[in-house]
């Protein structure tokens, strides 16, 4: 039995939901409203009737429907994320994660640094064919400590350097760069599906 008053305080709730609801497709976002519907239920249901009381205890526990929407999509564009393993939805979808919570900034954070790091192995691969005298990796002495550098091609090399591999960095370069793009994505994808995983524990438990 559901008082009157109780379903029209579930329907607010829920509308508000469904219009924070954007980016999401409309299959989705019916997905999403009769889960939470049915949830209210259950746990409005616990004790006996529903009434209006039962009911904002539900929703309290819940939280805005705002925050709630935000992570629901959040949720969904990691998922793609998780789906596609490509770079740049990856990326994408780190970016809206790092706006909402200190975890996400620092998936975020290693997963730039592992892709520029890939990017800078695959440049001196394919840059050495055109700059054979200064692409490369190179190393030299200063103050007793021993320095290496990734050189583009662009500058000269310090004083006293000499370059590692030689043409060897083509294909050393292009394997490593695939290895660590490769890792980096495994590491972001980790991630992704430990945090989506916490975040449906969590809802779950509400």
């Amino acid at each position: 039995m559901i008082a009157v008053n109780a379903q029209a305080k579930i329907e607010a709730y829920l509308h508000r939901l469904r219009g924070s609801l954007r980016g999401l497709g409309a299959e989705e976002i019916r997905e999403i409203v009769e889960e939470l519907r049915s949830h209210i239920l259950d746990k409005a249901s616990a004790e006996g009737d529903v009434t209006a009381a039962s009911v904002e205890g539900a929703l309290a526990a819940l939280g805005s429907p705002e925050d709630l929407a935000r992570d629901y999509v959040t949720d969904a564009v990691l998922a793609r994320a998780e789906v596609s393993r490509w770079p740049l939805e990856i990326l994408k979808s780190l970016f809206r994660w790092a706006s909402l919570s200190v975890a996400g900034f620092f998936a975020l954070l290693g997963t730039i640094l592992g892709y520029s790091a890939g990017m800078v192995f695959f440049l001196v691969a394919a840059l050495k064919p055109f700059h054979p005298e200064n692409a490369g990796l190179w190393v030299w002495r200063t103050s007793g400590d021993v320095m290496y550098s990734v050189r583009l091609g662009f500058g000269t090399p310090p004083a006293g350097a000499r370059e590692l591999l030689g043409w060897w960095i083509v294909p050393v370069g292009l394997v490593v760069s695939c290895v660590v793009v490769v890792l980096t994505t495994h590491f972001a994808v980790w991630c992704v599906r430990h945090y989506r995983r916490s975040r449906t524990a969590l809802r779950l438990g509400r």
